[in-house]
């Protein structure tokens, strides 16, 4: 540490160094591609949808839509890490990469055509949106390990930032073309002529996502190669390559003292991402049933987040760079309580919509420079299975937030509900205080 600030670059070569612009073009790509996922199913347009019309009313809705969300994250906090580790063992990354990407491309596609009203329609839409997001979430292991091949140590943060906020343009150039292609703005009709029986223009959406998302992740998926090479050789069977990965997994736990800071961070990490996510899970349902916004509405509030939340992450991530991934989570996490708070005890449609705009300026950067922090820590040759453990730290106990919000939705109402994410950010950040982000990086450096 200099001056209470971490050193992040000690060697001047490092710092020299210049990224591969291609790769890294292919990289933040894959951001702008698999963000229309994030934004219109889990998020906003399907999530809100969802609420509305497969169950008897939103609060229903919600509890049936947090019960989704907690599943997968039990799913993926499973198994990220052992296929992680499998990943690490073989060296090929990109296989796992692209299996995980076109499964949750499949499943969200599929989507469109479960009609609300049916006899077993709320267990089939649920099914379906727990294999889209567990696809996701396991390709993002995968792609969030390949940001310190792409990047120097010099320009993770700001790689990280700029992956993020092309992420969150993404979004919104999806959001807009949702609100203006399918469900219509205003008196203004949509570009597409699609049926609105049951919602069906709504629903299409999701072909919208699926498409998207396959296009532009061809690049990451066609041109960024692996670069770290096998731990050993394959074993033969997909089953020998488990019980191998599990065998990596106790290893690493055995010696997992020695990586302290890694477990403060991904232990805090685990906190107050738990908020985020119940956060961005159910900002739309909030809107929507608290509110009283419409689809059309619920998308505008969207697009809104999506640009500040897009500058938040770009301009922060050039802080990153200066300050560390650790300041910079701090600095979000305070943000994001009050413009909670303030979302939370707003009466009025106008000062929540403030809030919550404001709040965008920091969901990207929590969530960037927790990336980049992680791709600093985790060392070389173990950053799938590294990534893995983050990835289960963003899901391991993710269901607490969606199970208490739906929980106490369902005695209190809304507003009471998404109350809860404020403990999640405050006893998060008094956990990351504890992180030393020079000590974590020299410790990485150590590891062969």
């Amino acid at each position: 540490m200099v001056g209470g600030r971490a050193v992040l670059n000690p060697d001047a070569s490092a710092s020299t160094a210049v990224p591969d612009r291609k790769s890294v073009a292919s990289w933040c790509l894959y951001d702008w591609a698999n963000s229309a996922f994030t934004t219109l199913v889990v998020t906003f347009v399907y999530a809100t949808y969802f609420t509305q019309t497969f169950a008897e009313n939103a609060d229903r809705g919600t509890v049936l839509w947090s019960r989704g969300v907690t599943v997968s994250s039990l799913i993926i906090a499973l198994v990220s890490p052992v296929l992680g580790a499998m990943a690490d063992r073989s060296g090929l990354r990109r296989p796992f990469l692209a299996a995980a990407t076109l499964i949750s491309i499949a499943a969200t596609a599929w989507l469109t055509f479960i009609v609300p009203g049916g006899g077993n329609a709320v267990l089939a839409a649920l099914t379906l949106f727990v294999v889209a997001n567990v696809g996701f979430e396991v390709g993002m292991v995968f792609y969030n390990a390949f940001l310190p091949q792409v990047a120097t140590p010099a320009s993770i943060g700001r790689i990280s930032g700029i992956g993020w906020g092309i992420g969150y343009a993404g979004g919104l150039v999806s959001l807009a073309l949702a609100l203006l292609g399918l469900v219509g703005l205003g008196d203004a009709p949509p570009w597409v002529s699609l049926s609105t029986e049951d919602g069906f223009n709504v629903r299409a959406s999701n072909l919208l996502v699926a498409g998207w998302f396959l296009l532009f992740s061809l690049p990451m998926l066609l041109l960024v190669r692996d670069r770290v090479a096998a731990r050993s050789a394959p074993p033969a069977g997909f089953a020998a390559s488990i019980g191998k990965a599990f065998r990596d997994l106790q290893r690493t736990f055995a010696r997992i003292r020695d990586f302290r800071d890694i477990v403060r961070f991904l232990l805090a990490r685990l906190v107050y991402n738990d908020g985020l996510i119940t956060m961005m899970a159910f900002g739309g349902v909030y809107a929507a049933g608290t509110f009283g916004m419409d689809t059309g509405e619920v998308i505008l509030f969207a697009i809104s987040i999506n640009v500040t939340a897009g500058l938040g992450a770009f301009l922060f991530g050039l802080v990153d760079d200066r300050v560390g991934g650790r300041t910079t989570v701090l600095w979000s996490l305070v943000g994001l309580f009050l413009c909670t708070l303030v979302a939370i005890v707003a009466t009025s449609k106008v000062l929540f919509w403030v809030a919550v705009v404001v709040s965008g300026l920091f969901i990207g950067p929590t969530q960037s420079a927790s990336r980049s922090l992680m791709a600093r820590f985790a060392p070389k040759r173990y950053e799938s299975e590294f990534f893995g453990f983050f990835a289960f730290s963003g899901k391991a106990t993710a269901f607490l937030g969606p199970l208490l919000l739906g929980l106490i939705t369902a005695g209190h109402g809304q507003r009471a509900g998404v109350s809860v994410v404020l403990g999640f950010f405050l006893v998060g950040g008094l956990l990351l205080l504890r992180v030393d982000e020079a000590r974590g990086m020299r410790r990485a450096e150590g590891v062969t």
